[in-house]
């Protein structure tokens, strides 16, 4: 093995310690993914949450400044093939051995962006754009991976991708009510009012959640079967998280952020391992 194969398996080493550190959820159902996937995946989510970062915890920096540079750094380091960054090595060889498109990096970082300058949505149509950048496209760069060169089937399945992104980040929403509005002062949902969340807005926002899940299910099955099973788990526990909020009165999720516990969360991937083995997905 070459010196720059060691440094990029460490990085994309790095992106899977991020991956842990930041998320047990996630680092589980990616487990269930085909070995081939895992550090790609992994690749991914930790060029992600180091976004998130700069414009969510890094209070005492310029984050503007920090974003654009990273910006430049990620397209520097796609461009070059290589970046003393290791979470950027790891990207870009994703982003490059996948053929990821561009437009979707490019996507996301304007929603990133877009947490440092806009704090209330006001608009449907501000929200969904906000939405297919910070979560649709990330859905779509794992799609990139899972169909593994079939572009055919990549734009057969991107419309579930998308909405299955949409529904992961809709139930993120309403679970970090509390420290989304109270803590950063964003305000996602189109007419929210912290001090007036009542049953019925719960249950509109709900609403559109339940349909994303539903249309998106269909195109879990229809994934590739290297890819099926671990997207399904991480489709079965934000099902299980949502569900949980909405058995929650208003109040309770404004105080605490609801969390599904690790006895649960096994007892998904076993019970989401049966069914896949029956095939009745």
């Amino acid at each position: 093995m070459n010196t720059v194969a060691i440094y990029t398996n460490s990085s994309l080493a790095c992106s899977e310690i991020i991956t842990r550190k930041y998320s047990t959820s996630f680092s589980w159902a990616i487990k269930l993914l085909h070995r081939q996937f895992q550090p790609h995946i992994h690749a991914i989510y930790g060029f992600v949450r180091l976004a998130d970062e700069i414009v969510d915890t890094f209070h005492s920096f310029n984050k503007t400044a920090l974003l654009h540079k990273f910006r430049d750094d990620t397209f520097a380091a796609i461009s070059d093939n290589i970046s003393l960054n290791p979470v950027l090595q790891s990207f870009q060889n994703t982003v490059n051995t996948y053929n990821i498109d561009h437009h979707l990096i490019t996507a996301f970082l304007e929603s990133m962006e877009m947490d440092l300058d806009q704090q209330v949505y006001t608009r449907e149509q501000e929200l969904n754009h906000y939405i297919y950048g910070s979560a649709e496209v990330v859905g779509l760069m794992c799609l990139k991976i899972f169909c593994e060169g079939r572009q055919q089937q990549y734009e057969e399945l991107a419309p579930y991708a998308r909405l299955l992104g949409a529904a992961f980040q809709k139930v993120n929403f309403l679970r970090d009510l509390n420290d989304d509005c109270a803590g950063l002062q964003r305000t996602y949902f189109p007419g929210f009012n912290f001090e007036q969340f009542d049953e019925v807005t719960k249950k509109a926002i709900e609403a559109s959640i339940d349909k994303d899940f539903r249309e998106a299910l269909a195109g879990i099955k229809m994934l590739p079967v290297k890819a099926r099973f671990g997207v399904y788990v991480a489709y079965r526990y934000y099902l299980s998280l949502f569900n949980k909020i909405k058995r929650q009165p208003p109040s309770l999720i404004l105080q605490q952020r609801v969390r599904v516990h690790n006895m649960v969360k096994i007892g998904i991937i076993l019970n989401a391992g049966v069914r896949n083995r029956l095939n009745m997905i």
